[in-house]
């Protein structure tokens, strides 16, 4: 049982760099501010995982493709692929990394560990409602599942 001074922490998976980290804690943040909930590592129904998925009061979903430097950016050739399953698409990415080279096609945040903000809003181009709702359960069960392996972590194996 936790007291009122202890939170539930994920473990981080090992998947992504220190700056990648970085960069999702701040543009988790800036969603919170907005209004969004937020599942990281999402699983879509192309059999690709999204960095960041955002659900919105509205229902609207965004994704955020998190790039922590200009090699990532250049070795990810899949991120059109992430635009049929969110209302918009963004790229988030570090201070130090020049947004001249991020596509005009989709949104740009800015980020470090403490905050973001966006600097470029992505384009609106809605999902069929088939999608939506496959998002949406996709959503749904990724956050439940992650909190009940949280308060039972023999059920997370």
């Amino acid at each position: 049982m936790l007291n009122s001074t202890q939170s539930l922490i994920l473990p981080p998976d090992g998947r992504q760099s220190e700056t990648a980290l970085r960069v999702a804690r701040g543009t988790r943040r800036l969603l919170r501010a907005l209004q969004f909930s937020t599942v990281t590592e999402l699983p879509l129904l192309s059999g690709r995982r999204a960095d960041l998925v955002a659900l919105g009061e509205s229902g609207a979903i965004h994704i955020i493709e998190i790039k922590s430097s200009i090699a990532d950016f250049r070795a990810d050739h899949k991120w059109q692929d992430y635009r049929a399953h969110c209302d918009r698409l963004y790229f988030a990415i570090p201070q130090d990394m020049p947004v001249e080279i991020m596509p005009e096609e989709a949104g740009l945040i800015i980020a470090d560990s403490y905050g973001a903000m966006i600097v470029r809003e992505a384009p609106d181009h809605k999902m069929p409602p088939a999608t939506r709702r496959a998002m949406l359960l996709r959503f749904a069960h990724a956050a439940a599942h992650r909190l009940h392996g949280l308060s039972d972590p023999e059920m997370a194996l």
